[in-house]
């Protein structure tokens, strides 16, 4: 840039008279940086050297350029020489804004909330079920969560890895029943699995006979259905009659499936009423289990535990092991019986990790000791101090322990009467038609 210097710093005003002509400035840009500098000059003393004038211009200047570099378009700004060396590059305000908002929001963490939103209590909840539409299964997930989206799952351990892999958000399975017992496949299930136990519902059970339409009773061959299915109504089957084979297959109202799907007609299946409805059934007998207090219970699994409350009844379930054997047992036991809880279930299963245990003694040789796993379900919330109190002490005998879950108990009332479960039966179709 060419400077205009005046011979003195009294010759201003012949400069501001003169700025129009050619020789002033050789640019647009000069010329704007010397009349800048030239009327913020006259706030100068008259009497001021002309070094401190050449200096007030410099400051002056440089001021220009700044001004010039935020009022200049992104292509005169990288263009510019005297920045080039920088690296900047202007942002409008909105820019500016959307990019502060967008680093923020890359900011916050991620949530068990971003992956799989939390839903009301039934409303949108995906649940898992071993079975097919029909089963007492989806009744049972239906009974637990009103108007959810049930997932029906060829295998019990489906249904937990369905949970485990976000696919659902919930897993109903069935862990006893009044007359066969327990179901000792989901025991174990739930010691491979990380799941929690969250809930638990009891579902009446009311089996019915049924094949294809205007098939008799007299010419059926085989009846099939869950091995459950056919242990709760083996002597009903029986006092019938029937001379048929008896076939285990995965569930109730797959049972009900195949026949309908193949066409069989010397087939019957035990399954609910409303499998019969949905595959076309006709029923034979209905109510044919050998007792009307058929109830199975169901617990609900989920990935995270519930926190567990004091307002309302509450149930525990636990499993533990020692490295030496049952001893343990009679101590664990008193644990709960001297702080007043009731135990409502305890059950044994075989340690897969150590099944066997050896014993040396003296003059016998070796002894061989089956090494069980136990499990208990006791009526007391985590939330109280004599169930916490009770597991410390149950820690101490224990080599291995853990919590599977503090859940609210299932306190719906049901009658055992035949009529009764025939119209709960009904109901269950109309609402766990899902």
């Amino acid at each position: 840039m060419r400077t205009l210097l005046p011979s003195s710093p009294h010759n201003l005003n012949p400069m501001l008279r003169s700025s129009h002509s050619p020789t002033t400035a050789t640019t647009t840009s000069s010329r704007r940086r010397f009349i800048h500098c030239v009327k913020r000059s006259d706030s100068y003393a008259i009497n001021s050297s002309s070094s401190d004038w050449k200096s007030s211009c410099a400051i002056l200047s440089s001021k220009v350029v700044s001004q010039e570099q935020s009022e200049s378009p992104v292509s005169a700004v990288n263009g510019c020489a005297e920045i080039s060396g920088l690296n900047l590059v202007p942002f409008d305000d909105d820019d500016n804004k959307s990019l502060v908002q967008n680093h923020q929001s890359k900011k916050k963490p991620l949530s068990i909330t971003d992956l799989s939103p939390a839903p009301m209590h039934g409303s949108n909840l995906r649940v898992a079920y071993q079975g097919v539409p029909g089963a007492y299964s989806e009744a049972a997930a239906g009974k637990a969560y009103p108007n959810c989206q049930a997932i029906p799952c060829d295998q019990f351990e489906v249904a937990f890895q369905a949970v485990e892999l976000w696919i659902a958000d919930r897993a109903v399975l069935p862990v006893e029943n009044s007359l066969g017992g327990s179901i000792h496949r989901n025991y174990d299930l739930l010691l491979r699995h990380r799941l929690h136990i969250v809930g638990e519902v009891q579902l009446p059970v009311h089996h019915c006979l049924m094949a294809l339409p205007g098939v008799r009773k007299e010419f059926l061959t085989r009846v099939i259905s869950h091995p459950q299915g056919l242990a709760q109504c083996e002597h009903t089957l029986t006092r019938l009659g029937l001379n048929v084979a008896r076939e285990a297959v995965d569930d109730t109202a797959g049972a009900a499936e195949f026949i309908a799907a193949n066409n069989i007609r010397d087939t019957a299946a035990i399954a609910s009423a409303r499998a019969a409805e949905i595959y076309g059934l006709e029923i034979l007998e209905d109510g044919i289990q050998d007792d009307a207090s058929n109830v199975t219970r169901f617990v609900m699994l989920a990935r995270e535990p519930i926190i567990p409350r004091t307002d309302r009844p509450f149930k525990t379930s636990i499993v533990f092991a020692h490295e030496k054997g049952t001893c343990v047992l009679f101590k664990v036991l008193s644990a709960f019986a001297f702080r007043n809880i009731s135990l409502t279930k305890i059950e044994s299963r075989p340690n897969h990790n150590v099944p066997i245990r050896l014993v040396d003694e003296a003059n016998v040789g070796t002894a061989k000791h089956f090494e069980y796993m136990f499990y208990i379900d006791f009526e007391a919330s985590m939330a109280e101090a004599r169930a916490q109190n009770a597991l410390a002490e149950v820690q101490e005998f224990t080599s291995f322990l853990r919590v599977l879950g503090s859940y609210p108990m299932d306190m719906t009332s049901w009658s055992p009467s035949p009529s009764t479960m025939s119209s709960s039966s009904s109901s269950s179709s109309s609402t766990f038609s899902l």
